[in-house]
């Protein structure tokens, strides 16, 4: 990945942020950022982890929801792993 940011005021402010935080340049700009998304309401942290539930929640509904599934449907922790091995079904 990479992002050219074609700025000379912008790359002098990510040194200056680099210089006083201790971090990377790279570092600084994730750190302010990330401070920018929350002062704003969009917590990057929790968006990652509420994409992290939805993605989980829609891979169980399809489990439940196949007819042709042969396998008992997931409803607590120990339905992931069988009882004879311990280990993942």
């Amino acid at each position: 990945m990479s992002l050219n940011i074609k700025n000379e005021h912008v790359h002098e402010l990510a040194r200056q942020a680099a210089q006083v935080t201790g971090k990377s340049q790279t570092g600084a700009i994730q750190e302010a950022l990330e401070s920018l998304l929350a002062s704003y309401g969009a917590d990057p942290v929790q968006s990652r982890t509420r994409h992290k539930v939805d993605a989980a929640r829609r891979i169980a509904e399809a489990y439940r929801s196949d007819p042709g599934n042969p396998r008992p449907p997931i409803l607590n922790v120990e339905d992931l792993y069988e009882d004879a091995t311990g280990l993942p079904r």
